[in-house]
This record gives C-alpha cells, sequence and structure tokens, in this order.
C-alpha cells in the first residue's frame, strides 16, 4: 500500500535555482531553456493538449504511458535486517519525448513523500517540484504532476522512499535463517513478473530497458550481492557502503539484490569476452546512445567469475551446479554464436522462495532444492534437477536477458526457449540420462493442461499486471518448448540454430515480439515458419490426428482434442512425420486441412510384410496425438511388445492411448492390453510412464469403479513386481543414473499400491537408518519409497512412524531430506492422519513455499479428506500462506524438472 502524504491541490509548484544567488533580485530571471514554451511563445498543439491532461488519463490502463522513459537508474538501497525495513532513493535520467505535465511510474507497498520528489531538466540549473503525487493504488503507478509542461529531452527524476522487507516472497523481502544455532534475516529481491515497484519507484515494464548503478548500505559483516561485481567499498563503523559496476541496459524484473551472510565457492570459465554491443550504442561507458541509454564498455577479460553462494557450511553443496554452470556458459556461447555478456555469474541458493529459480542478471536466485547437491544425501534426481534448472536459468541470460519480450504476452519465449535448451545442454554434459526421452514428460504436462476448455493459447494478451502470473504454467513452459522442439526437428538442427544466433545478434541489448523470431527462422529455413507456428500460439489447444490406411493410400482427419471428449473447432498446420516398418525411411509434409489422403511412396509394398506397423510422429516431436484404426493400433501394440519402435515412440504410443481412453475415445481394455506390452520395457523414462499411468488408472478406479480395486491392485502389482525384482533395493556396481531414477520410482508405487513385502522391506531399512543416517541400507534415491511405505503403516492409534519421520525433518538441515518428508506425510490410510499431516503444514515449521509437497502427497483413497479440509482452511489462511499460481504450478523455473521426482 501506499503512504502517500497529502499535499494540497492547488498548491504552486516550486522551483529552486542551483547555484544561484541567496539574494532574491539576482535569481530572479529565468534561465534560458530549449524546448520550453514560455508564455510568450505561442503553445503548440501538443502543448495545449499535454496541459489538459488529467491524473484520470493514466487509472485503469495496461500499460503506461510512452511520453517518457528511463535510460540511467542511479539506485541506493539500506536495508535494516533486523527492523525488516529499508529506505533509499533512485535518481532516474529520463527522456521526454512528448510535451506532458505529468510523469507516471509504476510503485506498490511504498512510502514516498511528495516533498522527496523532484524533477531537474539537463542543463537548465532548475529542480521541479510537484504540485500533486497521486497513487492508484489498483494501478500500482504513482502519478506525479507538475504545475507547467516539461521540457523535451533529458531530466532527471529524483524520489525518496521507505518501504518493508516483506514476507511474500517478492519484491524485497526477508528470508530467515540459521547461523551458529541463531536465526538471522537476509534481505532479498524476486521482481519477476512486476515487483520491482515493491522496491523502488520505477517504469516496471518489459520494454523500458535502462542502465542500472547500484549502492547498498548494509552492515559490514554481511555478504552484499547485486547483478555486476563491486568496484568499490567504504566502511563507516558499523555499516559499509558497496558500490556497484554499471550494468548494461536490461528491464526491472532483471534487477537483484541480496544481503546476507554467505559461503561460496568459485570457478571461471576458460575464456571470457562479452558481448560486443550493437552497432548503434557507442563502446564508451556511461555515454548517450542515439536511444537515449547509456551503455557498457566492450573490453576483454581473463574469464567470466562463476560462484555459488550457500549458507554458511553450505558450500560443498554447490559444487556439482558450479561445474554445470561453468560448461553451459562456453556451450551457449557456442550455440548462441554471442558470448555471455556480463563479467560475472553468480547464482545463490535462497531458504524463502516462491518458484524454482530466478535468472536475473548475472546473479541467479534458487530455491536450495534446485542449486544444491549433497553427494551423500541427494537423490539421483535431485542431481538431474539441478542441472536442468541451472542450464535453464543461464539460457535466460541470452534468451530473455540479453533479448526480452517486448511485454508479457511474448512470456512463452523466454519460458518456452529456456525450458528446451536446458534439455539440450543437460544432453551435452550427461548423454547417459537420455533427457529427450524425458523431455516427453514436459510434452505431457503441456498436453494435460492444454486439453481442457478453459486452457489458453501460448501467446495471450495481458491487460492488466494482475493477469501475468496466471500465464506462467504449463502451456507457456511445457507446450511452448514442445512446439519450439517440433520447430527445430521440422527446420532441421544445423538451420534452427544458426537463425537462433542471428536473431540474437540482432535484438541484442533491445526488446522482440513472437513475430521476429518467426521472421529469423524464416529468413534462415526458406519455410514458412510464420503461416506453420501461427496455427500453434494464437489458438488454444491441439489436435488429434486419426490415421486409416485403405488401398495404400493414408486416410488423415484432424479435430481439436479436448479431455472431455468433446470435439472443439480449432484446426492446424500439422507437420507430420511417419515411418513404415523401419526408421530407416521416413516422410514428411504439413497437413493443412481437416481431412486429406496421402498416396505415400512404399506404403503397399510395407503393408505386405508379416510385422507391418506405421508410425505417425515420429520421436513424438510433434505436438499432437494421434489415433490409429484398430488394426493399426493392434501392429502397434505388437511393434512395442517385440521393442521394435524406438523408446520416444513407445513413450508416445501409450500416452497417446491413455488421453484418449480417459476422453472415452478409446475403451480401457485396450489400455490395459497395452500396458501388459511393456512387460519386457528397459527405458526408464517409458517404464516411468507406464507406472505412473498404472497409478492414475487405479486412483480413477478408486473414485469411479471401487468394485473393481482389488482385482486392479492385482494387475498392477503383476505388471510391477518383476520390474522391482529385478532392480531391487540396493543399487548393483556401476549402474547408471536411469536404474537409480527407476529403483524409486518402481519402489514407491508398490510402496502406495499397499505391497507388502516392499513396505516391510522399507520398514527394515528405515529403522536402522533413524539410528545411523549414515548407513547404506537407505540410500538418498529410495529414501521417499521407504517413507511412503512406512506411511502405510500408520494409523490413528499407532503413529509411531509418523513420529519419526518428523524427527527426520526436524533434524535435518538439507532442504531436500525435507521435501522428501513432506511428500510423504499425508500417504497414510487413516484419514485422521492425513488432517494431521495437513494441519502440520499449516506450522510455523514449514515454509510458505513447501506447503504445497504436503498437498501432493496426498494419495487418491484421501482426495476427499484434503478437499473438504482445504476448503475449510484455504480461506482462512490463503493471506499468510501467500499462494499464488506459481507456488501450485511449481513455476518460473520448473520447480521439478523431474516431475514428481523430488528424490
Amino acid at each position: 500500500h501506499y503512504n502517500i502524504s497529502p499535499s494540497p491541490k492547488k498548491r504552486k509548484a516550486k522551483r529552486f535555482w542551483l547555484n544561484s544567488s541567496p539574494n532574491p533580485s539576482a535569481s530572479s530571471e529565468r534561465p534560458t531553456l530549449p524546448n520550453l514554451s514560455f508564455p510568450h511563445t505561442p503553445p503548440t498543439p501538443a502543448v495545449t493538449m499535454a496541459a489538459e491532461q488529467s491524473a484520470e488519463h493514466f487509472r485503469g490502463q495496461a500499460r503506461l504511458p510512452g511520453f517518457a522513459a528511463p535510460r540511467r537508474y542511479d539506485l541506493r538501497l539500506t536495508p535494516d535486517l533486523a527492523a525488516c525495513t529499508f529506505a533509499g532513493s533512485v535518481s532516474v535520467s529520463v527522456d521526454v519525448a512528448a510535451p506532458t505535465r505529468f510523469l507516471v511510474v509504476n510503485a506498490a507497498d511504498l512510502d514516498v513523500s511528495p516533498g522527496d520528489v523532484h524533477f531537474a531538466p539537463k542543463g537548465s540549473g532548475q529542480v521541479l517540484l510537484p504540485v500533486e503525487v497521486t497513487s492508484a493504488l489498483e494501478d500500482e503507478i504513482l502519478i506525479i504532476r507538475f504545475n507547467e509542461v516539461l521540457p523535451l529531452g533529458e531530466g532527471t527524476l529524483v524520489i525518496a522512499f521507505q518501504g518493508t522487507l516483506n514476507d511474500k516472497m517478492k519484491g524485497f523481502y526477508r528470508s530467515v535463517y540459521e547461523l551458529n544455532g541463531e536465526k538471522k534475516n537476509m534481505a532479498v529481491t524476486q521482481f519477476e513478473p512486476a515487483d520491482a515497484r515493491r522496491c523502488f519507484p520505477c517504469w516496471d515494464e518489459p520494454s523500458f530497458k535502462a542502465v542500472f548503478k547500484i549502492t547498498l548500505e548494509v552492515p559490514c559483516e554481511t555478504v552484499a550481492l547485486s547483478n555486476m561485481p563491486v568496484v568499490e567499498e567504504k566502511v563507516n563503523g558499523p555499516t559499509k557502503t558497496v558500490y556497484f559496476q554499471e550494468s548494461p541496459i536490461m528491464s526491472t524484473y532483471l534487477v537483484a539484490v541480496i544481503v546476507g551472510m554467505f559461503d561460496y565457492v568459485e570457478a571461471f570459465t576458460a575464456d571470457g569476452t562479452v558481448a560486443p554491443l550493437p552497432h548503434y550504442l557507442p563502446q564508451v561507458s556511461l555515454s548517450l546512445s542515439p536511444l537515449g541509454g547509456s551503455c557498457w564498455p566492450h573490453f576483454p577479460f581473463a574469464g567470466t567469475s562463476v560462484r555459488v553462494y550457500t549458507q554458511v557450511g553450505k558450500s560443498a553443496q554447490g559444487k556439482f551446479a558450479l561445474e554445470v554452470a561453468v560448461k553451459t556458459l562456453i556451450l551457449f556461447k557456442e550455440y548462441f554464436a554471442v558470448p555471455y555478456p556480463l563479467p560475472k555469474m553468480d547464482m545463490i541458493a535462497i531458504p524463502d522462495f516462491a518458484s524454482g529459480a530466478m535468472e536475473n542478471y548475472g546473479l541467479v536466485t534458487y530455491r536450495e532444492t534446485a542449486l544444491l547437491f549433497d553427494e551423500r544425501h541427494s537423490a539421483a534426481a535431485n542431481k538431474q534437477r539441478v542441472a536442468v534448472v541451472v542450464a535453464h536459468e543461464l539460457a535466460h541470460q541470452w534468451f530473455g536477458n540479453l533479448v526480452t519480450m517486448e511485454w508479457w504476452t511474448h512470456l512463452w519465449l523466454n519460458e518456452g526457449f529456456a525450458t528446451w535448451v536446458s534439455y539440450l545442454a543437460a544432453d551435452r554434459f550427461f548423454p547417459e540420462w537420455n533427457v529427450w526421452i524425458q523431455f516427453l514428460e514436459e510434452s505431457t504436462t503441456g498436453f494435460r493442461l492444454d486439453a481442457l476448455a478453459g486452457s489458453h493459447p501460448i501467446e495471450v494478451d495481458v491487460n492488466h499486471v494482475d493477469e501475468i502470473d496466471e500465464i506462467f504454467d504449463a502451456i507457456s513452459y511445457r507446450k511452448g518448448a514442445a512446439v519450439i522442439r517440433m520447430l527445430q526437428s521440422y527446420l532441421g538442427a544445423e538451420i534452427f540454430q544458426k537463425s537462433l544466433a542471428a536473431y540474437i545478434k540482432r535484438f541484442a541489448y533491445s526488446n522482440a515480439k513472437t513475430e521476429d523470431l518467426w521472421a529469423a527462422l524464416e529468413e534462415g529455413s526458406g519455410e514458412p515458419v510464420k503461416t506453420l507456428m501461427h496455427s500453434w500460439t494464437k489458438q488454444q489447444g491441439y489436435p488429434v490426428v486419426s490415421v486409416k490406411l485403405k488401398d495404400g493410400k493414408l486416410e488423415l482427419e484432424q479435430t481439436q482434442f479436448l479431455s472431455s471428449g468433446s470435439e472443439g473447432v480449432g484446426q492446424w498446420v500439422v507437420p507430420i512425420t511417419l515411418c513404415c516398418c523401419s526408421y530407416s525411411v521416413q516422410q514428411k509434409f504439413l497437413f493443412r486441412g481437416k481431412q486429406d489422403d496421402f498416396n505415400l511412396s512404399g506404403l503397399v509394398e510395407c503393408q505386405k510384410k508379416d510385422d507391418f506397423w506405421i508410425k505417425l510422429n515420429v520421436d513424438q516431436t510433434g505436438f499432437y496425438r494421434v489415433s490409429y484404426d484398430e488394426e493399426l493400433a493392434s501392429r502397434l501394440r505388437h511393434a512395442v511388445e517385440t521393442n521394435i519402435l524406438s523408446a520416444a515412440d513407445r513413450y508416445g504410443v501409450l500416452d497417446d492411448t491413455y488421453a484418449l481412453c480417459m476422453a472415452g475415445k478409446q475403451k480401457l481394455v485396450t489400455l490395459l492390453h497395452l500396458i501388459a506390452a511393456y512387460k519386457n520395457e528397459t527405458e526408464y523414462t517409458v517404464l516411468a510412464h507406464a507406472i505412473n499411468t498404472s497409478l492414475s488408472i487405479y486412483e480413477m478406479m478408486a473414485v469411479a469403479a471401487p468394485e473393481e480395486l482389488v482385482n486392479m491392485k492385482k494387475f498392477l502389482i503383476d505388471f510391477l513386481e518383476p520390474f522391482a525384482q529385478r532392480v531391487g533395493w540396493d543399487a548393483k556396481s556401476g549402474e547408471g543414473h536411469l536404474n537409480a531414477l527407476l529403483r524409486g520410482t518402481l519402489l514407491s508405487a508398490l510402496a502406495e499400491l499397499g505391497h507388502q513385502s516392499t513396505i516391510d522391506e522399507a520398514v527394515r531399512r528405515f529403522n536402522v537408518f533413524l539410528e545411523d543416517r549414515e548407513t547404506p541400507l537407505l540410500p538418498p534415491d529410495v529414501r521417499k519409497a521407504a517413507y511412503v511405505a512406512l506411511m502405510q503403516t500408520v494409523n490413528k492409534s499407532n503413529k509411531s512412524g509418523y513420529e519419526s519421520l518428523l524427527k527426520i525433518y526436524r533434524e535435518t538441515d538439507l532442504s531436500q531430506e525435507k521435501v522428501r518428508v513432506l511428500g510423504s506425510l499425508a500417504s497414510s490410510p487413516d484419514p485422521d492422519v492425513v488432517r494431521e499431516a495437513l494441519n502440520f503444514l499449516l506450522s510455523s515449521e514449514v515454509r510458505n513455499q513447501d506447503c504445497i509437497f504436503v498437498l501432493r502427497g496426498v494419495t487418491a483413497a484421501a482426495h476427499e479428506v484434503a478437499w473438504t479440509w482445504l476448503k475449510g482452511k484455504l480461506g482462512l489462511h490463503s493471506r499468510d500462506l501467500h499462494w499464488t499460481p506459481a507456488h501450485l504450478f511449481h513455476h518460473r523455473h520448473c520447480l521439478t524438472a523431474c516431475h514428481g521426482r523430488e528424490g
């Protein structure tokens, strides 16, 4: 909320003449200024219009007016970590481009007094005080009115302000940590999408890029971090003033400030050259560009400094992320053909953090679970998550920070691309992880949300700041990444990469729209990219392509797929790929109509083979589903069973069949027959998907057909048990990363299904672990499974297992271990225990960001209990929990890069 000091509406603006004589007669002459209209000068129509403006013109608008834009911020902040408050001042170099009596900036939850606001036109020696400073709370803007029209050109707006280090994990907020057994506060910023305004008054929109010069006054013992390196520190008793190097131009949502006690580990890239500035920006620091902004100098240095900051005593847990970050910066320099733009890259783990991570320029913030990896107590899933999330955030340094979306409508450009390219990096560094097959989980998440009638297009018109959070979802991230992969597959990897590099160079240090990317790809490929992609980004949903083979012709029909079973009205330009009996020869074409026949060479001969099969959407690179006629589906099922199809295609056949079954387009028995065909599956991601699909069927039947639950449980246990026997509880010598992932997934599923021998073994191992946390009997990869199994034995009269898990939760300082426990507490079949676990999430022992994990751990049998509890509690506590769509989705930056696998 604003606390603007009241000012008389008829008050005249005061003027002070800098460097003037104190004698009134000596300062009576008005300085001569260019572009100013004085009473003796006839006013222009624009000036007359400006004189008629009122504050009401600026209320209820989607965006700030364009008559003035910032070029440089000189920001000074003084946080009080004990009182949880801060004071600050900002001096903004502003380019006034059109006549106006107003300056309008974003501000929220700040105390601003009209007496602490003034504007000084450049070169005039004049200081203008406003006659009125008005806050529009619902619009989060500060409307500053002056008595007369401001001169065109450059000027400096100065505002002093005060605020609170809030506990809402947005804006400038406090995060609590422990040091030597004492709780302390750190000051942290989280500005995306539109919360820089909660730290300082600013033009808080992506297109208003500017240079930032930041200065912090902080306690001497603390570490102060910002986007750029420190250039000077001055100690003044118990405090110090820290001056940071001026930044290149960037958007406000990328500004970052952190103050607290930290350790760090450091490494350097092999070489380092900052990205050259575009030709229209001079290569001199602090000089004014033709765009009106000062820019950052281009100079070589020995290598980019890369640091991972942690709480004191945890720096060793940052080593893996540090290794990944150094490799990623080098890889992306090569891939984008533009060097990393800044002289340092800091990454820091924050105890209280709403999303997964945030790509602040040169100072990336993370949840601890997304950055830290403990060799002894973190699971393989944790390791993969750290690698993918780090790569995602560093991709933003180019795709988002160097080239920034023009407005939030184009958010998917940032998030979809960073999601896709993070897998490219992980695949380069860890090819044994088979991450491109795991990427299909991203597509599936996008499929599920986009099959709802209430979904939205990838590109969404954003008309109010409150709407921005709503699009940080699986459409922007997962579907966005999937359609980028589809386009890359269609154009070819080399053409796609070169076109992207050209796009980055063309729009470096500026803003871009979706159409700009399509233009670059169209120019580089010669393909009709804009026409192809328009149907994928401008309308919601996706097609299901129905396939029949008749007389050597392929009969295709597309309809919009909806999980309700209804048919939508959408139509797409679908890049069809297909192969027949072999992957050696593939065909591709664009399917533009609602239905069509395709006379494809080779199909007639292929159809004569005994093992004949056809697979559309080869390797699942397209964002569409496929429905085969009964004959073709039967042949694909045989190809799955005999392991002829690729792993990606085996995944896709199951995923499409499951979706069609849930929409009522195919029978459940067809799906169960298909699941049985995966009895010899060897690929982790495919088998994990079969397991998750089976559990989903089980949960559905618990509600829809409880009388069949016993038979269904037997079918699923019979399917899973042979795999579990082969994998076992203990890692085999020399086994890989994927086996570790599979072991945890299998054992957790069997525990959820109540498999007694799994539960008994889990309890045995857990009891040993409870006495000795270093025992090899319960390594991190199977702890979650053991915790879930343990909770199957807990009921109202025997809560020892529940209490034991709380003991582990309270004694560990590893966030990943805490998440494992939280995700297990509500998995008991006893409703009273579930309610107790749900009440625990509201206690002060659980950080707000982690509450969702308890809810995610509720099993199907307790869904009704949890829903009743939630309805009763959410209204009372939602304000305290500060839940947002980002929390519930696990955003921004993919809280679970490996879905549901917190380890």
